[in-house]
């Protein structure tokens, strides 16, 4: 059997001239200038995506490494850490916060919709003495984005460092970093950009630099130890060996990404198209407002398991779709739609085989989803 179509919110389908990429001949990276000047020019093709002139960083790990890092390198003991709360990823920001003597406090919204800004605003007025706050751009497990336009501007209103994971909505969502005030944002390889899994790349502002260099306690570990980057292309001199032909394929994959006219229009339309089929067919959505452009995140109908639909995609049509975890699981399903899997095709295969497999499940329908989708677009 040949692999199955893969429409889940990352890994995704890999394009042809990334796989080149990815099989081209190495360079030593530790002693050919040639690839600090590679490494450089992928670090500048990524700021362009993030629209950011801080510095950038291209880490060997997957994004949890980027995510870990920022935590490790920002947050000394006792520094007290507002986590902005409106999903699992949100929430679970706040331990890896603990893990480096954080002291945590939580900005719950509801889990269901963006994160409201108005009610942090008078959340910021009674408390905000706090050195970092941690937040989420695309909650991928329940198909929200938030605000970071207006989040981050209003915790810098008071001098607070932002690290914003943005790895499933870089590519597929507007993002201004620098215009946004966004002091880390984290980002990784095998989502919207489409290149292998085991990346992860984020950019550092000058304040979230002068975090890192002038703490009071040395930073814990040495993988996750970003001030040991500070002067790597002067020194011509990195931390550890880099993973070449992973560097090539993101560079690949990014380059591709720039090349597009409008790449976020493009996630917006098919996931405007996915939302609005799926509503119309009689099915519910998760998430009430906050939309995301790169995941959609669906209620599985009562009577139904996740894992009936999971077995009847896969083995009947050879198409893969994801549930959730946390207190999502078995309730959910999604569909990512994100990167090269952003493409009417890919999305046409996977509602038609949905509608087949939900039909057969018993759930009745009020039309037929492909079709649906497609006059959507």
């Amino acid at each position: 059997m040949s692999h199955p179509l893969i429409m889940t919110p990352g890994p995704t389908y890999i394009h042809e001239d990334v796989r080149r990429a990815l099989s081209a001949e190495i360079m030593n990276p530790d002693l050919d200038e040639n690839f600090f000047e590679f490494y450089k020019e992928s670090c500048i093709s990524l700021q362009k995506l993030l629209n950011t002139k801080n510095d950038l960083l291209i880490l060997s790990g997957e994004g949890i490494l980027g995510l870990e890092a920022a935590c490790a390198s920002l947050i000394e003991p006792g520094d007290r850490v507002l986590c902005i709360d409106n999903g699992i990823f949100g929430k679970g920001f706040g331990d890896f916060a603990k893990m480096y003597g954080g002291e945590v406090l939580y900005f719950k919204s509801d889990y269901r919709r963006a994160v409201n800004i108005e009610e942090l605003k008078e959340f910021l007025k009674k408390d905000h003495d706090f050195k970092i706050a941690t937040l989420v751009h695309c909650e991928t497990p329940s198909g929200i984005t938030n605000p970071v336009d207006r989040l981050c501007p209003l915790l810098k209103e008071y001098g607070i460092i932002t690290v914003v994971d943005s790895v499933s909505a870089v590519g597929g969502e507007l993002l201004n970093a620098d215009e946004w005030k966004m002091d880390v944002v984290l980002g990784g390889s095998q989502k919207c950009l489409s290149a292998p899994p085991g990346l992860t790349f984020l950019s550092i502002s000058r304040e979230a630099w002068n975090k890192i260099l002038s703490r009071r306690h040395p930073i814990r570990g040495f993988y996750c130890n970003l001030s040991l980057w500070k002067n790597w292309y002067a020194e011509k001199w990195f931390p550890y060996t880099q993973p070449v032909s992973d560097i090539y394929a993101l560079n690949k994959a990014v380059e591709r990404l720039l090349q597009e006219k409008d790449p976020v229009s493009r996630h917006r339309k098919i996931a405007g198209a996915v939302r609005s089929c799926l509503t119309a067919a009689g099915l519910e959505l998760y998430p009430l407002d906050g939309y995301s452009n790169t995941v959609t995140t669906v209620l599985i109908p009562e009577g139904v398991s996740f894992k009936d639909i999971y077995d009847a995609m896969l083995t009947e049509y050879n198409i893969m779709i994801a549930g959730a975890f946390g207190f999502l699981k078995d309730k959910v399903l999604r569909i990512g739609h994100m990167g090269e899997n952003c493409r009417e095709e890919k999305l046409y295969l996977t509602l038609k085989a949905l509608d087949k497999v939900l039909r057969k499940l018993g759930v009745s329908l009020k039309g037929e989803l492909h079709k649906l989708f497609t006059e959507q677009l």
